[in-house]
């Protein structure tokens, strides 16, 4: 689904606004942060401008300035909704976004080396908000063969993240972005994702989810729930014996209150893991409506 951004009212979209409130939950990996600018085709690393600065940032914790998200790390721009929304790309920004990028830009690179491959207003974000920068566009063209050798020249001087580091940052901020702060426990550090484009994530053998990479979210399996369940994220409790796929409002005991629709839910009878499945109602509409689903089931113990 396109997410319409074409004027600066988008700023205020709730989907903008959700994605900028979970991007200060992220974390950057390795010695240095690569910011870069967006680009038109979605996901970025599909644009040739991209693919570009790909080959010289492999390995590199990347991050991408774009309005009206603010700003997306490399690993979470498969994400609904920054990997489907439409904006023009002018260069030109307004007070306003740069203010709501900066800040967040600022807090996410915190005290790691930042190098910007970026021009125009991607550039007076950088300078308006971060103290220390190495900037390596020549003539205002990042994607330029001068832009690149400074770009690659620079990021000599620092370590690459190796493989099995990326994948699980990877992994981590997808989960972070997902289910909050305490998400990024649902990977733990012997977590494997198998697959070419949906993963398939296990855990001591064991399936935990599914990253559908139509939305880049996960999709539980029931040993997630179990994991989910012990960090005490999105839960919902029932008292009665579920044998369907639909779980009604008022079967519903209790529910997280941070539950929003579309959202990997647990469902629990007697503080064990019977089901999990996809909010349809928030975590209060599930407590206090008399009719209506409130979570379609997606597997359950039989």
């Amino acid at each position: 689904m396109k997410v319409i951004c074409s004027s600066e009212e988008s700023l205020y979209r709730p989907e903008a606004h959700r994605w900028r409130e979970r991007m200060k939950w992220m974390k950057p990996s390795g010695e240095v942060v690569v910011v870069l600018p967006c680009s038109m085709k979605k996901p970025y690393s599909n644009s040739q401008s991209h693919q570009k600065f790909r080959r010289v940032t492999k390995g590199y914790q990347e991050v991408i300035v774009t309005s009206p998200f603010g700003i997306c790390p490399r690993e979470m721009e498969n994400t609904f909704p920054i990997q489907s929304y439409d904006v023009s790309v002018s260069g030109n920004w307004s007070f306003e976004e740069k203010k709501l990028a900066g800040e967040l830009l600022r807090d996410y690179v915190s005290d790691k080396a930042v190098v910007a491959n970026v021009s125009g207003g991607y550039e007076e974000v950088c300078r308006e908000y971060l103290d220390d920068c190495v900037y390596t566009a020549v003539d205002g063209r990042p994607s330029s063969n001068d832009s690149l050798y400074n770009l690659r020249m620079e990021l000599k001087k620092y370590e690459r993240i190796k493989g099995r580091k990326r994948v699980l940052n990877e992994l981590r901020g997808v989960a972070t972005y997902q289910f909050g702060p305490e998400g990024k426990k649902f990977i733990s550090d012997d977590t494997i994702a198998k697959g070419m484009y949906h993963r398939r994530i296990f855990t001591k053998s064991k399936q935990i989810a599914l990253l559908n990479r139509d939305t880049g979210l996960y999709s539980l399996r029931l040993s997630g729930g179990e994991v989910l369940a012990n960090l005490g994220i999105n839960i919902i409790e029932i008292d009665f014996d579920l044998k369907t796929n639909t779980l009604f409002a008022p079967g519903v005991v209790k529910a997280d209150e941070s539950i929003i629709p579309k959202d990997e839910v647990v469902i629990l009878r007697n503080d064990e893991v019977i089901a999990v499945g996809k909010a349809i109602l928030t975590g209060k509409e599930m407590e206090e409506s008399n009719n209506g689903v409130a979570v379609r089931i997606k597997d359950r113990k039989k």
